[in-house]
């Protein structure tokens, strides 16, 4: 199994804490988003749409996060990323999906890119559209949030999989997260988990 990634890419920093969490091995191959290598023919050629992550499972390449975790959890179903009954799956998924539905295609480095490039405007209002998007995510999941330590309880799920990644991505755009204590607190919990550390972007091999 290959997965094509990049160490600041937090939809491929969700893949990898799911692999690690449920001990799949995994070949890491790095796509250097800055540097332009998705609009590279021979990248394309695997992932048409040009982004991170990419995941070859043999005979057929899976794109787009979503997609993938579904499909990890389908098949190493051990430890499962959703819990158990219909409304408390529902629950997880909403959280889930505020990220990768709301915040994340609102902050990523093509609408940052467009922004700037574009449309004109200036590093300070990009980041404020960051920021902005950022709260109003994060206004949602801070009242949705479990008692912990992790974000539904003492399983990880689904919604720890999704907002580490969010949190990771909030600070290195210097966005405060000091009314967000339950979110701070749930970082902290995966902060100690060792699947969580062996995916962050400081542990992979490209960030050097």
């Amino acid at each position: 199994m290959k997965l094509y990634t990049y160490f600041r890419s937090s939809a491929a920093y969700r893949v990898r804490i799911a692999l690690n969490l449920k001990g799949v091995s995994y070949e890491s191959t790095s796509v250097n988003l800055l540097k332009g290598e998705q609009r590279e023919a021979q990248y394309q050629a695997i992932n048409p749409q040009r982004r991170v992550p990419s995941l070859d499972i043999g005979g057929t390449t899976l794109i787009q996060s979503p997609a993938i975790l579904e499909y990890l959890d389908e098949v190493y179903p051990e430890p499962p990323l959703l819990p158990v009954g219909a409304v408390n799956r529902a629950k997880v998924r909403a959280i889930a999906s505020l990220i990768a539905c709301d915040i994340h295609p609102l902050n990523n480095s093509a609408t940052l890119g467009y922004l700037k490039k574009r449309l004109g405007h200036d590093q300070a209002a990009a980041d404020e559209w960051y920021a902005h998007w950022v709260r109003e995510g994060f206004d949602a999941i801070e009242a949705l949030l479990g008692s912990g330590p992790y974000a539904f309880g003492s399983k990880v799920t689904l919604a720890d999989v999704y907002l580490v990644p969010q949190v990771f991505n909030a600070r290195r755009f210097n966005v405060p997260l000091d009314a967000y204590p339950k979110i701070v607190a749930v970082d902290a919990a995966c902060a100690a988990h060792k699947a969580f550390q062996d995916s962050a972007p400081a542990n992979q091999p490209d960030a050097a």
